[in-house]
């Protein structure tokens, strides 16, 4: 009797482990780099403000674009979309992504804020879209939004068809 609750108990503890370890492995930006770019690039935009991290990111018009309209690096660039009353970058996580042919994807990032004075705020809405430029290497190349997800064109369709959306660069 005793040997089996052991061997039921180890089999319940690897089945926790093997999920654990799936669940890792098996993140969106673990399985497609597009996707890992993009968070790579908002956390090095609102997390550490690290413009070479993400200038590095860029592709070659949104470099220029960028170059051209963020005197004072893009993070400052971004962060200025941001109002004050958001507080401090919490985070930002994958919501949704839509595919446009084998090399480039629009990507929808949720990013959320510390709001001050109250129990927090969550849900700006940020796109990026993600293009492999022929160097094996992913590259932001579009942005828009950094707005609330409140805004009726805070959506992934609108905020890549659209040329009217917020904050579009370029």
């Amino acid at each position: 009797m005793r040997r089996t609750w052991i061997i039921v108990a180890v089999g319940l503890i690897a089945t926790l482990v093997a999920l654990i370890a799936l669940t890792a492995v098996l993140t969106p930006g673990a399985l497609n780099p597009a996707f890992d770019t993009a968070l790579k690039f908002t956390d090095a935009v609102l997390e550490t403000g690290d413009d070479a991290a993400a200038t590095a990111l860029l592709g070659p018009d949104l470099a220029a674009w960028a170059g051209s309209n963020c005197p004072d690096g893009v993070s400052a660039c971004i962060k200025a979309y941001i109002p004050a009353e958001w507080g401090d970058f919490v985070d930002s996580v994958y919501r949704r992504s839509i595919p446009d042919g084998p090399d480039a994807w629009d990507v929808q990032v949720i990013a959320t804020f510390d709001e001050k004075l109250t129990a927090g705020f969550s849900g700006v809405c940020i796109y990026l879209r993600a293009e492999d430029l022929g160097d094996d290497a992913w590259y932001i190349t579009r942005w828009a939004g950094w707005s609330s997800c409140d805004e009726s064109n805070a959506g992934l369709e609108e905020l890549r068809t659209r040329a009217d959306a917020p904050n579009r660069a370029p």
